[in-house]
């Protein structure tokens, strides 16, 4: 028999699957997890191994029965929108499937466990229906920019010839009203369309950045602002272009920082994924950046809608922050989603490591 932590090369296949697939013994003991399955679980290999399969989750009795059956009758199992609690306590819904295998003395597996989390399927629909409407809205509103630019500086240039013409001081105010305005909005189509500037890739570090934007972020709310770090290390680096991914997640946790009138907590939180799916395309390796604040929430009126350019849940609030910073993400073939109620919003930036 082979030992409980030596891996099961004839499985190694199943390391490139997008579905979570645990292997058990007789005992229910956990033999193999492949990638997807330590980032569904939230463990590692290493310390699944060998372990009681409810040591590592907890689930119903139905599922429970599904095994036993599996195990003792050779029965298979598929469960629709099954719930079941990962180790952290984060409950997960997910569609599975238990299948018995022929007993091999040799690896010790005899049932296999699949597992596909629903709201992984219904975030990938829902991020091609948004990516698609954002493509269509950024094209818009970029081609409106461009329009609007050229009469600006005709409205400016005519405001300043006007002023040097009046007698009278007073209405000089007028003049400098026109002008401020036309800047203003010059400034905004500006913005609206810097996102679109070429890439200036090299290999960074995701934590200097991150660094960097929490000097920044220290910087405009200071001494009110509690900033926490929890970083993995290990993390890699990758290629990317810096100012792009610092002005990314700097927009983020601007607006998270806003949100909380600059008193509160926010938590700046990495990890590494393996094998992941990031718009259409599998990647082996993956960084996943969190920005945890402790705020009221994202109105559920503006949820759905708050990537879009010039939507904002916030008074004078230019809308274009979000819609900038995942412009950004997606220079690097991430993504970048959200998750809010009251007093715990979660914007993740998923980037990849390598090609795909």
């Amino acid at each position: 028999m082979v030992a409980m932590n030596t891996p099961l090369p004839a499985f190694s296949g199943l390391d490139l699957l997008a579905s979570a697939v645990l292997l058990l013994d007789e005992r229910l003991q956990i033999r193999y997890l492949n990638p997807a399955g330590e980032n569904l679980l939230a463990v590692s290999l290493h310390s699944a191994s060998g372990r009681p399969l409810a040591g590592v989750c907890r689930f119903s009795s139905t599922l429970q029965a599904a095994l036993d059956n599996a195990l003792h009758n050779n029965w298979s199992y598929t469960g629709q929108n099954v719930e079941i609690q990962r180790g952290d306590g984060e409950p997960l819904r997910i569609n599975c499937t238990v299948t018995p295998l022929r007993a091999d003395l040799t690896t010790g597996v005899r049932l296999l466990l699949e597992l596909q989390p629903i709201e992984h399927h219904l975030a990938a629909t829902r991020e091609e229906r948004l990516i698609e409407q954002q493509r269509a809205n950024r094209e818009l509103i970029r081609n409106l920019a461009h329009e609007i630019k050229n009469p600006l500086g005709g409205i400016r240039g005519a405001a300043q010839l006007l002023e040097h013409e009046l007698g009278n001081p007073s209405l000089k105010e007028y003049t400098q009203v026109i002008i401020k305005e036309a800047d203003r909005l010059q400034d905004l189509m500006q913005r609206l369309l810097t996102p679109h500037r070429a890439m200036l890739p090299a290999t960074v570090n995701i934590h200097e950045i991150l660094e960097r934007v929490r000097s920044l972020l220290k910087a405009e709310f200071p001494g009110t602002l509690a900033v926490r770090r929890d970083y993995d290390t290990s993390l890699p680096e990758m290629v990317g272009d810096r100012e792009q991914l610092i002005q990314a997640v700097l927009n983020i946790a601007r607006n998270a920082a806003q949100a909380l009138g600059g008193e509160g907590e926010i938590v700046l939180r990495t990890r590494i994924l393996r094998q992941v799916t990031l718009a259409k395309k599998r990647y082996r390796l993956a960084l996943e950046i969190k920005v945890i604040d402790d705020g009221p929430g994202i109105p559920e009126s503006v949820r759905e809608r708050m990537f879009y350019p010039l939507v904002s849940g916030r008074e004078g609030g230019s809308g274009l922050g979000l819609t900038i910073a995942q412009n950004f993400v997606q220079h690097h073939g991430g993504t970048v989603d959200c998750s809010s109620r009251p007093g715990h919003t979660v914007f993740t930036i998923r980037l990849p490591v390598e090609q795909a």
